[in-house]
């Protein structure tokens, strides 16, 4: 991944938002799931705002049911802040996510808000801290954390980029959660089609030995699951194998 290069002075070059969209859209297409996009997301967010000799660290924070976890970040420091926030249950980061608006803290040294948490990331050499939620409209909440070693660490320019950037962001974040969620449904339907496969097989099998019908060969399956405390599926593969030796039984469709 690389960094895009510094204008007169330091500066860093602001991009665009086609070269922003063109980024997110190679991310969500080589990203294997959700905790690689974001990592990745995390990596180019710090890219975009580091300078040298001032580096800035970014994370991504989400809260799935009313709980917060750090999911993703550029590096170590960035992980580390995130989740020390996160064990004081509260700080900018925290707060921009729960208002879901964006939140900035230009100098540290003079905040008096959050003040365990703000004590703690001074000593870890944060001055500033920029913090601007991700929309994913209701599939859960997520802020984009970033950590400046100076005070004054973010101009109007970098909270201008980065609040453009998570726009995008955004969206491309509910795209990838929709491409896992249907990836997930498809390996349930899967999954629960081979269980139904197995115990009809089971039921086919006890209904010739025992010469009953269906539903007493169903019931006698059920009953031994609740017997021995073990799941129907397994009641019913044991019974397949007995009689013919088979531990892995495949379905001939495809979910």
């Amino acid at each position: 991944m690389t960094t895009h290069a510094n204008g007169a002075g330091g500066t860093p070059v602001t991009p665009n938002s086609a070269e922003i969209d063109i980024t997110l859209q190679e991310l969500v297409l080589d990203s294997q799931d959700i905790a690689g996009f974001l990592t990745d997301l995390a990596v180019v967010a710090a890219d975009r705002l580091s300078m040298p000799g001032s580096k800035v660290h970014a994370g991504v924070t989400v809260i799935r049911h009313k709980r917060p976890k750090a999911v993703a970040s550029s590096d170590a420091e960035a992980r580390a802040l995130d989740e020390l926030q996160n064990g004081f249950g509260d700080g900018p980061c925290l707060t921009a996510l729960r208002t879901k608006s964006p939140l900035l803290v230009q100098d540290l040294a003079g905040e008096h808000r959050w003040a365990p948490y703000v004590k703690v990331a001074r000593a870890e050499g944060v001055g500033s801290i920029l913090a601007v939620p991700l929309d994913l409209a209701g599939d859960a909440d997520a802020v984009l954390n970033l950590y400046s070693g100076r005070s004054d660490g973010f101009s109007a320019e970098d909270i201008s980029t980065v609040e453009s950037f998570a726009r995008q962001a955004a969206g491309s974040l509910r795209l990838v959660l929709r491409i896992t969620q249907l990836s997930e449904a498809k390996a349930d339907l899967s999954t629960a089609l081979q269980s139904r496969t197995i115990i009809d097989m089971a039921v086919g099998a006890v209904m010739a030995e025992n010469r009953c019908s269906r539903e007493t060969a169903f019931e006698i399956l059920t009953k031994a699951s609740s017997t021995r405390n073990i799941k129907l599926r397994e009641v019913a593969a044991a019974v397949i194998a007995s009689i013919s030796g088979e531990k892995e039984i495949k379905t001939y469709f495809d979910a």
